[in-house]
């Protein structure tokens, strides 16, 4: 399968933006950097603006983009880890309290890419008070490093060695495959 991109993303390689072309089947919006990279080598995490060309506001700063990844925490998310989460939160200070310097980590990384009214105090993934989002919390936590989103590296933890199977998506001779 061919996913060659035509138009590089703005914010991204050449060679980045093909392969994130290729992970998503559709050219990736609004990107700022790769914020982290799959021990492949490919990015995994994008970090986007927070109003997208169009004006749309678009909360979602760390953008998981490996399909292995993404799909590994969409299993976690069906299997209720999600509801599991935000029921600890309710039960733990310590951790509601971690969860709490996540949003605000999130929100200080989102203001250095610009202000946008309308989201203005929401972060995303559920935080502050619940768990809405696994691919949020742990694309947060895979752009911050451990420590930073203790939910999100519950469940980086949780999905084990996405990339042990090799890249998700390698160069062909006419683009980009997906595998």
């Amino acid at each position: 399968m061919s996913t060659e991109s035509t138009t590089p993303a703005p914010g991204l390689a050449d060679d980045d933006a093909a392969a994130v072309h290729a992970q998503l089947g559709r050219e990736a919006r609004g990107v700022v950097e790769v914020a982290h990279r799959c021990p492949c080598g490919r990015p995994d995490v994008l970090r986007t603006l927070p109003r997208l060309a169009d004006g749309t506001p678009f909360p979602t700063t760390y953008y998981a983009t490996c399909p292995r990844l993404t799909g590994a925490l969409s299993t976690l998310e069906a299997q209720g880890v999600m509801r599991e989460m935000t029921e600890r939160l309710q039960d733990d200070e310590a951790l509601a309290e971690a969860y709490r310097r996540a949003h605000e980590a999130y929100l200080a990384d989102r203001a250095e890419l610009g202000a946008v009214h309308e989201i203005d105090g929401i972060s995303a993934g559920g935080m502050p008070t619940r768990v809405k989002c696994l691919h949020v919390l742990a694309g947060h936590a895979l752009a911050a490093g451990p420590g930073v989103n203790p939910l999100g590296d519950e469940a980086v933890e949780a999905v084990g060695q996405w990339w042990a199977p090799g890249p998700c998506v390698v160069p062909t001779e006419d683009g980009w495959e997906r595998r």
